[in-house]
């Protein structure tokens, strides 16, 4: 198994208090960049360009979790990922994060260099994750999601959805603490378009201070997500680059310290000049 990181997440030397998580889809149908990086060789290329334009962390999935997606087989997803992980494993800087639910495919990852599981299920989709992730001692994404993939998007309500995210992820950490997972390596991610609508969304990243407040680091990943075609021209996901870095500056203003994005470069420039700024 690889060491174990620190529990506290490396922090850029040139935008304080921002981590920038590059991503790679190592799918056919991730609503992005479905099937682009499906082949190993293309997918750790991608991640290199990444790192190379500046991102921290690299978040590897080999399960699209986009509205609508059908769940893909332990077997099939480890096929894809597991390669690109033992191809970056020591070749680069930046962390590698694996994006999955299952702790049988998280435990062979951190065994293959991730040092970060990033489970949208927030360690709900099987009765052994929490188990899973205290014994393998890696950071932990704690995210919160409506449902599951295939029908998270068909009617998602609220009493009051920063409440309710803001306690579910405290239950979890909670959760977590309970069952021997280290509290300094949970992070938070509120779910941007999991289950929830515009307004949802909208709401989430105006209250994200509420969620720092918990004292752990929240992660924002509305990199390229439909929310922003629906305030602007309904445009294919490469087109919404514009609202991707108005979303990133907005949850950093608000006490957001990771930022789950496609576009690194362009990113990790808009919060170079906002830390500057002092914004």
């Amino acid at each position: 198994m690889a060491e174990p990181s620190p529990s506290t997440p490396r922090f850029s030397s040139r935008i304080p208090t921002a981590l920038i998580m590059g991503v790679v889809n190592a799918t056919p149908d991730s609503f992005s960049d479905g099937g682009r990086f499906l082949d190993a060789g293309k997918a750790v290329a991608r991640a290199l360009q990444l790192v190379e334009e500046g991102a921290d962390i690299i978040d590897i999935g080999g399960e699209s979790t986009r509205p609508g997606a059908q769940p893909v087989g332990e077997a099939e997803e480890l096929a894809r990922v597991t390669p690109v992980l033992t191809a970056l494993a020591g070749r680069t800087a930046a962390r590698l994060s694996i994006d999955t639910r299952k702790p049988a495919v998280a435990a062979a990852c951190v065994a293959a260099g991730a040092t970060i599981w990033n489970d949208v299920s927030a360690l709900t989709h099987a009765p052994d994750s929490l188990e899973t992730a205290a014994r393998l001692d890696c950071d932990v994404v704690l995210m919160h999601a409506q449902g599951d993939p295939e029908t998270m998007q068909d009617d998602p309500r609220y009493d009051d959805v920063v409440e309710d995210v803001r306690a579910f992820l405290a239950r979890r950490v909670e959760a977590c603490i309970r069952a021997g997972v280290d509290e300094d390596r949970l992070i938070l991610d509120p779910g941007i378009g999991f289950g929830k609508t515009l307004d949802h969304n909208l709401a989430l990243m105006a209250g994200l201070d509420r969620l720092a407040a918990l004292g752990r680091p929240v992660l924002l990943g509305a990199s390229r997500k439909r929310f922003i075609a629906a305030l602007d021209r309904d445009g294919p996901a490469a087109e919404r680059l514009g609202g991707s870095i108005a979303a990133v500056l907005a949850g950093y203003a608000r006490g957001a310290s990771i930022f789950r994005v496609h576009d690194v470069a362009a990113t990790r420039q808009a919060l170079a000049v906002a830390a500057a700024i002092g914004a």
